[in-house]
């Protein structure tokens, strides 16, 4: 299955929709691979959950701080809010702060004027013992998208830092678009080789086939 975008900025966002719905419409193949700019990523079917394969970051590390001071700055937050911040670009351009609790990434009122390049999103745990692990926000201004309801190339990345540091376990559900009326539920899984899955429900809308 091949993808296309109308923004370079966005070589694998949205993988997650158009992936896992072909899947669901091929439900008697047993593999698919999608093609999009960031190369070739592998969708799975796992005990009733479509996922695919988070594909490697290109950036990581921490921010530098004169990006995380613009950020805090847009966020309207105070710097020791931020539990610790990094670069998850997998091509979008992705960078994440991690603050203490999901509440505060829910109470964000962004002034995004100040940030309008940015690739951006929140992330703060729920409290143990709650219905997700994480609630995530995603902001796109410098793709033309003030804020995506649910981001499948930010959960990616957000996946892989938050299990490779530890900070996560290697299943957890994330909660995201709350914020817009929107409510997603996203499941990630690190297997042992690292290999990060981003998944959720499906519905198949419409169905055909198309001569190109």
């Amino acid at each position: 299955m091949r993808r296309s975008t109308c923004s370079p900025r966005l070589p694998i966002s949205g993988t997650r929709w158009p992936s896992c719905s072909t899947e669901l419409s091929w439900t008697t193949r047993r593999r698919i691979v999608q093609q999009c700019a960031a190369g070739l990523v592998e969708v799975r079917r796992s005990e009733g959950i479509l996922s695919f394969a988070a594909p490697p970051t290109q950036r990581s590390g921490d921010l530098e701080k004169e990006y995380l001071d613009q950020v805090v700055a847009a966020f309207g937050i105070g710097r020791d809010q931020v539990l610790a911040h990094q670069w998850v670009d997998n091509g979008p351009g992705w960078a994440v702060v991690q603050l203490a609790t999901a509440e505060e990434v829910l109470s964000l009122e962004p002034d995004l004027s100040r940030i309008p390049t940015a690739m951006v999103g929140a992330v703060g745990a729920y409290p143990p013992g709650s219905e997700h692990a994480f609630e995530l926000r995603t902001f796109a201004p410098g793709a033309g998208v003030a804020e995506d309801p649910v981001c499948g190339s930010m959960n990616a990345s957000v996946g892989q830092w938050l299990t490779s540091s530890g900070a996560a376990p290697a299943r957890y559900t994330v909660s995201q678009g709350a914020r817009l009326g929107r409510a997603g539920e996203i499941t990630i899984t690190a297997d042992p080789d690292g290999t990060v899955w981003v998944g959720g429900a499906t519905t198949t809308c419409l169905r055909g086939t198309a001569a190109l």
